[in-house]
């Protein structure tokens, strides 16, 4: 079940809004990528009964399941910062999540001529946790590029740090000092003033407000609506993920159901190479259930983040529960920023996503 007309290679998008990638180039019908034997409902989840093992449609339609494998993605929830819905798109403040807004991204960065750039981070697991500070890093380097001076770059996140795995922290620790980059840790975004172009952060301290000329927001996300208000979620989690055991990906209360990608409530980082590792897990093991068997499949909490770190440059931070890292390229070291990891990230990959992983293979 899937209602989308239009499906999205999304990492790109982060390519999109530094200028190095058409957006028309992430987008493919979903028709096209729908394997073959598989019946296609077009129509989007509004509630699912996991008692009664039904899913009742937006257009009305019960539709009764033996089992239930969920992945509906996360939820963009614009509305929750005052301001930010309506600032989105217009006067230099713009967002890598989302189509329309990506291009948009790179509009406002090459008219920047100077003043102050800032980059948001949400509280809370994000898709591509890494993306707030990637897209930071590449208006470091454009703004280098042009020659602008006087630039000031600031990254406000409400973590204290800046990455959770100390080697990558590291390394990125030394990209930002080489940019200057001005970090506001343990800073969270509350309110975008679109009208005097200023940005209202929370902190220990108290609030801090900037004004900005140029600025890139990330939203807060959740679960889909309809899994918050289910039987499925973690309880007492006002974000709604699915509650799962982080190794078998199996529902902790109904054993029927798995939830994988980023509405499960897998304590990993919500990316899709943590969905292509989670895969092969949940169908080992709901073809197990369906067989009368117990689960034994194990996902480790493998993700990966690639982090481009300017024009040319990327690191691939690999890591799984531990938070230590777990590499899976033998012989090259890409715990530091590298060339061949930035053609990765702009070719290899949307190639393995387009022609493998969604066909089952990789």
């Amino acid at each position: 079940m899937e209602p989308s007309a239009t499906h999205y290679y999304q990492p790109l998008w982060t390519l999109v809004g530094a200028g190095e990638v058409d957006v028309a180039k992430t987008a493919r019908r979903q028709s096209r990528v729908m394997p073959q034997g598989v019946h296609w409902i077009q129509d989007r989840v509004e509630h699912v009964e996991p008692a009664d093992r039904t899913l009742t449609t937006q257009t009305g339609v019960v539709i009764g399941y033996d089992y239930l494998v969920m992945c509906p993605g996360i939820q963009l929830d614009w509305d929750e910062i005052p301001g930010m819905q309506s600032a989105v798109g217009h006067d230099g403040v713009s967002s890598n999540y989302g189509y329309d807004l990506a291009p948009k991204t790179w509009q406002f960065l090459s008219e920047f001529r100077g003043g102050t750039a800032v980059f948001t981070q949400p509280a809370g697991p994000i898709k591509c946790g890494g993306a707030p500070q990637k897209i930071a890093y590449l208006a470091a380097d454009h703004i280098r590029r042009q020659g602008i001076t006087g630039a000031r770059v600031v990254f406000a996140t409400p973590a204290d740090s800046i990455f959770g795995v100390p080697e990558f922290a590291k390394a990125l620790e030394e990209v930002i000092a080489d940019y200057g980059i001005d970090v506001m840790y343990g800073h969270e975004l509350r309110e975008v003033r679109p009208e005097s172009r200023q940005a209202v952060f929370s902190s220990g301290e108290g609030s801090t407000t900037i004004e900005y000329d140029f600025m890139h927001v990330v939203p807060p996300m959740s679960a889909p609506d309809f899994l918050k208000k289910s039987a499925l979620a973690i309880p007492d989690d006002a974000k709604g993920w699915v509650s799962v055991d982080p190794g078998t990906l199996q529902s902790t209360d109904f054993p029927e159901v798995f939830a994988l990608g980023d509405a499960s409530g897998s304590p990993n980082g919500k990316t899709g190479a943590a969905v292509r590792k989670q895969a092969p897990v949940v169908v080992e093991n709901l073809l197990a259930v369906i067989a009368g068997l117990e689960p034994t499949a194990t996902y480790d909490g493998y993700t990966s983040c690639p982090l481009v770190t300017g024009y040319g440059k990327m690191l691939l931070a690999e890591f799984d529960y531990s938070m230590r890292p777990h590499p899976t390229i033998p012989l090259i070291d890409t715990t530091k920023p590298r060339t061949d990891m930035w053609f990765l990230k702009k070719y290899g990959l949307p190639f393995m996503y387009w022609n493998l992983m969604l066909r089952g293979f990789g």
